[in-house]
């Protein structure tokens, strides 16, 4: 209740700070700018009806004019990228600079979803609380809510070059040196319009000069009041924005306070083993962190899991003859791996270390009720002396050897695209259609496994998490593999289906240029860099298309169209995106590698269409 009360004063105060400055606006603009940010699946005509105005009516191609560096395909849009939409820019009450959308609500609109995916970060959820009556958990079906949006007109005591600006919602990879560099504008300009503001928060709103249709920045005229008018709008704007940070905040952390963790029930055994860790690499590779526990195997000895045979440890010992290393296939952070045949069938036996019995039962959970072609099937389990799964063979090992190994002929492009396709359907399957909802939390290279027709199949699940429907984060103890895991896992153990999404892009970067997900640059493993941050240098060069071809695998040498190749960069940089919110869903994966895997013989390329994606994936630098 302290924390409750805290929260209340909080806002009081600040209620008392923003409404006591002054804040009075003389008049407006005809036309301000929204940069708004392109999410999967939203298409041109969606943008025209949410941000309806007298200046876009019905019509795109209003949207079009003030876009002239952008290829419009009809209707369709490229993901993560940022177009300009114009509308007008008035005086609210006398209050601050701005417009007034009119939102018609379908069922399940939220405040969050209506501020931050259909206006994609332009207002907020508490400035739609404030300018509506709506229950926020009850919003009504074409109820009619009031978007605000803020906007500016300029400053003459600043610049008179500059009437028209852009109202820029702020995202984790924006920085002022970028924004500068995206605008051709100086730096300190930009930050003299938006005084005190930290572009690099990866929040909030900051105004921009804009270019009008003929792609000219539009000097500010000579307007009775506005000057002033438009410094304050700024300003207030600036303040308002400040606040919903710090309550955001606030409420985050109220809500960690409050909220019930999720706790797994695990069971921890000890065992007696005289298995040896020696090294080597095959097919098969385990890992994660071993976790101690105490007891014996009698409790887990005849345990009934439907769909999976009980093997006998006779049986296993004398089909990989007493685990010899003849039969070793692969060595992991949780044991050995066997080769045997096993009542006809060819398979892999994982004979588990003494101290993982959670990711045994973990796993052995996991694979006796989630089935799917593209995930590695279990065909049963022993517990006797030791812990063993026995899975399907896989003929020709895991995508890391194909993309890191020596003597394995290079993967060709549409191989690549299939295994992705593939290993994106298995995570789909299991964030998606299963109940509860099962994360990975170690998807990587060495974790996909290729058939013998270069099909994909996710494997080892001895780290999987699982989530009850309706909770989308849990917290917890960090295991997995660097290089891929996402800074809300790394720094915090916050667990969703998007710490996944992350470790997929790393996988896509890697089908790409077929390089570690950590790569040494020097003696220590501080002189190490990651694939993520390998690719947006290359995007950030003078010329990023050059650098984008110079980290493709060069055992492809020209054998791949561009174009894909491309498509393939702006779905990883989607992935690997800072805040998990802006990464896409498994499904959204899905579908986009869907356009990615047609046969590329039957596919013909042409120069503009090259440039037309670059120019996708350059836009949200």
């Amino acid at each position: 209740m302290k924390l409750k009360n805290k929260f209340i004063l909080l806002i009081l105060f600040l209620h008392c700070v923003i409404f006591n400055v002054e804040s009075k606006c003389v008049k407006g603009c005809d036309v301000a700018l929204a940069s708004y940010y392109i999410m999967p699946l939203v298409q041109l005509s969606n943008i025209t009806t949410f941000m309806q105005s007298k200046i876009v009516k019905n019509s795109p191609k209003v949207i079009m004019s003030y876009n002239k560096d952008i290829v419009f395909s009809n209707d369709n849009l490229f993901s993560y990228f940022r177009i300009n939409v114009p509308f007008p820019c008035e005086c609210i009450g006398g209050e601050f600079l701005g417009h007034v959308f009119e939102y018609s609500s379908s069922e399940g609109d939220t405040y969050d979803l209506i501020a931050n995916t259909y206006y994609a970060s332009l207002t907020t959820v508490e400035v739609l609380k404030k300018f509506n009556s709506y229950d926020p958990n009850h919003i009504p079906v074409k109820g009619k809510v009031n978007v605000t949006v803020n906007c500016s007109c300029g400053n003459s005591q600043i610049s008179k070059d500059y009437g028209l600006f852009i109202t820029y919602p702020l995202r984790a990879m924006d920085t002022l040196q970028k924004i500068a560099n995206e605008s051709k504008l100086d730096e300190g300009l930009i930050q003299s319009f938006n005084s005190g503001v930290n572009f690099s928060k990866g929040g909030g709103i900051v105004f921009i000069p804009g270019r009008d249709q003929n792609g000219d920045y539009v000097p500010l005229y000579p307007r009775t009041g506005l000057a002033k008018g438009a410094a304050i709008g700024i300003t207030i704007a600036g303040i308002f924005g400040l606040v919903l940070i710090v309550i955001c905040i606030y409420v985050k952390y109220f809500q960690k306070k409050e909220e019930e963790k999720v706790k797994l029930p695990q069971t921890s055994i000890a065992l007696s083993t005289q298995d040896g860790n020696a090294s080597g690499s095959g097919e098969y590779e385990t890992s994660g962190s071993s976790v101690p526990g105490t007891g014996s195997t009698a409790g887990l000895t005849g345990i009934m899991v439907a769909k999976s045979t009980e093997f006998s440890y006779q049986e296993l010992a004398k089909a990989t003859n007493n685990f010899s290393l003849e039969h070793k296939i692969g060595q992991g952070g949780f044991g050995a791996v066997y080769y045997a045949e096993l009542r006809g069938e060819k398979t892999a036996i994982k004979k588990m270390d003494v101290q993982a019995s959670t990711e045994f039962l973990c796993e052995l959970k996991v694979l006796t009720h989630v089935h799917h072609l593209n995930l590695v099937r279990l065909i049963g389990y022993c517990v006797e002396g030791s812990l063993f799964l026995v899975y399907e063979h896989i003929d020709n090992g895991n995508l890391g050897e194909y993309l890191h190994g020596i003597g394995r002929e290079p993967l060709p492009w549409s191989s690549r695209v299939q295994i992705a396709l593939d290993s994106a359907r298995g995570l789909e399957y299991i964030h998606e259609h299963t109940v509860p909802v099962y994360i990975h939390r170690d998807v990587k290279s060495a974790n996909i496994l290729i058939d013998k027709n270069l099909r994909g199949k996710v494997a080892d699940f001895g780290l999987t998490k699982l989530i009850e429907v309706g909770n989308s984060t849990l917290h917890t103890r960090l295991v997995g593999t660097f290089g891929y895991m996402p800074p809300e896992y790394a720094q915090y153990g916050d667990v969703s289906p998007k710490i996944d999404v992350y470790a997929f892009g790393v996988v896509l970067y890697e089908l790409i240029s077929a390089k570690n997900a950590i790569l040494k640059t020097g003696e220590s493993v501080a002189e190490s860099k990651g694939l993520v941050v390998l690719f947006e240098e290359a995007l950030n060069q003078i010329d990023p298309l050059e650098g984008i071809r110079k980290l493709v695998d060069p055992r492809l040498k020209e054998n791949y169209p561009i174009d894909s190749v491309l498509k393939m960069v702006e779905l990883a940089r989607g992935c690997t995106r800072d805040n998990p919110l802006l990464r896409p869903s498994m499904r959204s994966i899905v579908v986009a590698l869907m356009t990615l895997s047609s046969p590329t013989e039957d596919c013909y390329y042409d120069t503009s269409y090259e440039n037309q994606s670059l120019i996708n994936i350059l836009s949200v630098r």
